[in-house]
Formats: C-alpha cells, structure tokens, sequence
C-alpha cells in the first residue's frame, strides 16, 4: 500500500498530461510541466522565475475583443482566486502564443483554464495551479462546419454565453443565499416567540390553577398578577410582531416628520415612571414612519425607565446633515465592551435581568434596525453618568439644504 509520505508529487505534477502551471500569489511561474513546455515550444529556462504575462504577452495585432479579453479575463480570474481563495473555471477564451524562435510572430490559439488555490497554514493563497485544455481544433471544426460567422465571432459567442452561464449562476447562488438568511431568520423568530412567550404563559397557569385551587385566595391580587402577565405577554408579541415586519422588509409609508413635535407628542401619552426632562429644538424634520419611530423611541424611553435612579433626559437637535435624538439616564451606564453587545437580539446584560427578569432582549435590537430601515443609525455613546443612546437620522426638509454640514458631534 502507497502511503502520502511516499508520493512524489512533483514527479505526478511533470507528468501529468493537462499542461500545468505552479505560479506565485503575484503570478510568477515557480513550476512547469512537460505538457505545458511541449505545447507552448518552450523551456523551463525561457519560463521560471518571471511573470506569467511576460512569458505570454497578449497578441498586439489580434482583434481587440478576442485577444486583449482573453488577457483580461485570465488576470481577473487569477486576482479572484486569490482573493476569494477558491477554484474558478474560466470560459473559453483565445489567447494566441508567440511562436517558438520567431519573436513577434503569434499562433492564434484558443483555451480552456482552471486555476486553483493551494493554500498556507493561515489560510492564505500560497500559490496557483493553472490548469489548461487547448480547444483550437474544436473552435476551428466548429467554423469550418459553418457555426460561426467572422473568424473570431464563434470565440466571441462562446465566451458571451459562457458569461451569461456564470452571471446566472452568481444569481443564483445569491438568491439561495437569500433564502436561506430568510429561513434562519423565521427560524430564530420562532425561536424568539417560544423562549420568551413561555414565562408569562407559565405564570398565567401557575396563578389560575391557585386560584381554582384554593377557597378564599385574594382574588384582586390574583388579577394584578394576572394583568402583569398579560401585559407582559403583549408587549413581546408587539416585539415579535416588529420583527417579523423588519424582516419581510415590510415598510409603512414616510412622512415628514417634525421631530421635536413628534417626541413631545409621544411623551404625553406615556404614563411617567420618573422624571423626564426635554430639551426640543423645533423645526428639525425627518422623513420616516410615524409608526415605526414611535416605536424605536418607546423602545428607548422604556430601556432608560428600567434603568435610571432619578431622571431621563430626551435631546433634540439638527447637527448637519444628520437629525439627532437622544436618551440620556443617570443610571449604572453600559461598559465599553457591551456598548454593540446591547443591540444584538436577546442579549441582555446581568444587572438588566435582576431588575426586569421578565424582559425579552429585543427592544433595543429591534430600535436599531428601525433606524437603519430610514437610513440612519443608532448606537450608545459617551456619557458621564448613565447611559447616553444616540439616533440619527438624515435630515429632511429646509434644515438640511439650508445649513453648511458642521463638524458632527460625537
């Protein structure tokens, strides 16, 4: 039995019939085979150590499209190789080879190519195989046979179909991409819905099998908790529901929105939990969902509410070309390492879940992705003391065309 060790693969690599080439990550020959020597007329001398297009320099007096675009294409599939660290098969292409001893003299000649990463221990492109086929014989049958038209219109017609073949299958390949991201993402959804539904649902049971249970029980105490739950239980399907919206890219239509108006309005309706001081400047307008912005600032309003001491502050401003809003609380703050943590789906920091244990890790996620959905962008700033979550979103109307973009606040 033949084991790895006692492979000589330099010696399969000479002999092998497909004319192959070993290159650099820049496309210098370091390998050659015999096949491919015998069938360009050149030796090992005339072809290691220099650049694969020095040795193969494209046709200068072959037609534009035929000969430059086979050049073009072999360049970009090599720099492709090395950047996606994959194989790639080439379309047919025509590059013409100088003839041996007859400098300046080019045969026209026509190829099918396969270039292969070898790759380093660190997953680098160590090298590349070019592995090629010459097909001149079967293109010129093809023309004697009365396929093609022009002498170069056959190559030309191949490689525009050979295109269109890659293109779809690009397409292709993305669209099944997306469908998958679609999947995972209904796939978490319903795992969002059966983690965090299953609590309060649980608690809802627990009381009504007390209640029935026990003669006498405080039936109002029984209702409050009741009513928690059921609070509870609506105010993450109205999170599940939001996501499921921002994830079939499902948009409500835009307005203008003055902001400074829009924010004091939504306060109102609120029922306080602590203080909240506002600083409005007015006529700072936005295009958005009214819907979807009431939302994010209900999102952001309840996070500060779970964790301030004494107060929240709600800014308003325009800093050009960019509306700002801002929530600002006194409570405990977000350490730097969680300040991205926070927005991602279910995560919940420690001192969150010992002061609201029932709370589902969506809203700030959830808050963020509205804010990318108009454009704009939301994340946690420096602040001395709390917490400082900043949204921004593209300025719309008279402020942003009438004011000089200022240096952007941090």
């Amino acid at each position: 039995m033949v084991t790895r060790s006692e492979i000589d693969y330099e010696a399969v690599f000479r002999a092998s019939q497909a004319p192959s080439m070993l290159l650099t990550a820049d496309f210098v020959v370091l390998a050659v085979n015999d096949a491919c020597l015998e069938l360009a007329g050149r030796s090992p001398q005339d072809v290691l150590g220099r650049n694969l297009f020095d040795v193969f320099p494209p046709n200068p007096v072959a037609p534009q499209d035929a000969e430059q675009q086979g050049a073009r294409m072999l360049r970009n599939s090599l720099e492709q190789v090395v950047t996606t660290r994959r194989r790639d098969f080439m379309p047919l292409q025509r590059y013409d080879i100088e003839a041996p001893g007859r400098p300046g003299v080019f045969e026209e000649r026509y190829w099918s190519t396969v270039n292969t990463p070898v790759l380093g221990p660190h997953g680098e492109v160590r090298w590349i195989v070019l592995s090629s086929e010459e097909v001149t014989d079967f293109v010129r049958a093809l023309r004697r046979s009365g396929a093609g038209g022009e002498q170069d219109s056959l190559a030309l017609q191949l490689q525009t179909l050979n295109d269109q073949l890659r293109r779809a299958h690009r397409e292709q390949r993305e669209t099944t991409s997306a469908l998958r991201e679609a999947i995972e993402r209904q796939r978490r959804l319903v795992s969002d819905a059966s983690h965090d539904l299953r609590n309060p649902i649980t608690g809802l049971l627990t009381e009504l099998e007390v209640a029935l249970s026990e003669p006498g029980i405080d039936l109002q105490r029984i209702l409050r908790k009741l009513l928690r739950d059921a609070e509870r239980l609506n105010d993450i399907v109205a999170d599940l529901l939001d996501l499921a919206r921002l994830d079939s890219e499902a948009h409500e239509d835009e307005q203008l929105i003055d902001l400074a108006e829009f924010v004091s309005e939504e306060l109102d309706r609120r029922t306080p939990r602590t203080a909240v001081l506002t600083r409005l400047d007015p006529q700072v307008y936005v295009r958005a969902s009214a819907i979807r912005l009431a939302r994010l600032l209900g999102n952001l309003m309840t996070n500060a509410e779970r964790h301030t001491h004494t107060k929240i502050e709600v800014v308003v401003t325009a800093d050009p070309p960019d509306a700002v809003l801002e929530v600002l609380d006194d409570g405990p703050g977000i350490p730097p390492e969680d300040r991205e943590r926070v927005f991602e789906r279910r995560y919940r920091r420690e001192e969150a879940r010992v002061r609201d244990p029932g709370g589902s890790g969506l809203g700030l996620s959830i808050a963020r992705e509205i804010a990318q959905e108009h454009g704009g962008r939301l994340y946690v700033a420096e602040h001395h003391s709390g917490a400082r979550l900043v949204l921004r979103l593209p300025l719309a109307g008279e402020r942003c065309c009438g004011e000089d973009a200022a240096e952007r606040r941090p």
